[in-house]
């Protein structure tokens, strides 16, 4: 078993994203169906993660469209036999504390093995507008009680926290150092937050800033906050890079 964890440590640091099913089926690792069966993987957060889901049982939209529905497809594809259960709950506009408020029904009640939590940009957006209530501490203070609440309600779930991030494109552009200084603080606060918990750290701000030496902001991040198709795709290899051992 510590050679299988070793395997699949040194796999996640190679970053090898698409060889990733290959490489497991040649270990030996891919044909357990016993590990993991009929877990739940559940994605909260804002518009990023809410991508325009449907909100009833329309299996054509149940996941929206973005990283998370990536994701959710393709270890759906790739492991039928696991019986994983995806559900998203991402809301547009969500700042922590309308998490807050909906913690119980939206992410407790559905008892996940796997919480994934993206958040962050609404609240600097209401910071850097005036609403003082949303500053650093208010944020590091709310996401700290929902990790709270989600250990003392279930302690076996695994916590994927991802860093809010953003490209100076769009409105964001036109105040790049606002944003850039107040999301900074708050990727400090989800940082520190994934050692606290033990959580797994996705570092999205990273990635997008490599992805620049690709191509341009505006081929990734078409407003400044919202991923195009390929920044997309980025996140969700992000994601599997670092949190799919998880699965």
């Amino acid at each position: 078993m510590n050679n299988r964890r070793l395997f699949l440590k040194n796999l996640s640091a190679m970053g090898a994203i698409s060889a990733v099913p290959t490489l497991l089926q040649a270990a030996g690792l891919r044909g357990e169906e016993n590990e993991g069966v009929g877990r739940t993987i559940l994605f909260q957060g804002d518009s990023i993660t809410d991508g325009n889901r449907g909100r009833n049982n329309d299996w054509n939209h149940v996941m929206g469209h973005g990283y998370q529905y990536i994701i959710s497809s393709k270890l759906w594809f790739d492991y039928p036999k696991k019986g994983f259960h995806f559900f998203n709950r991402g809301i547009s506009g969500n700042k922590v504390t309308d998490l807050e408020a909906r913690w119980q029904a939206d992410t407790l009640d559905l008892k996940p093995d796997v919480l994934s939590i993206l958040v962050g940009i609404n609240d600097i957006s209401a910071f850097i507008n005036g609403d003082k209530n949303f500053d650093e501490a208010h944020y590091q203070s709310g996401l700290t009680s929902l990790l709270q609440q989600t250990k003392a309600a279930l302690p076996n779930v695994l916590l994927v926290l991802c860093e809010p991030f953003v490209l100076p494109v769009g409105k964001i552009k036109d105040k790049w150092e606002d944003y850039n200084a107040e999301i900074k603080k708050r990727q400090r606060v989800v940082k520190q937050l994934s050692s606290d918990f033990k959580a797994s750290f996705v570092p999205f701000q990273t990635a997008f800033d490599k992805a620049l030496q690709r191509a341009p902001a505006e081929y990734w991040i078409w407003d400044g906050v919202h991923p195009m198709p390929a920044g997309h795709e980025l996140m969700a290899r992000e994601w599997l890079r670092v949190a799919g051992h998880l699965l």
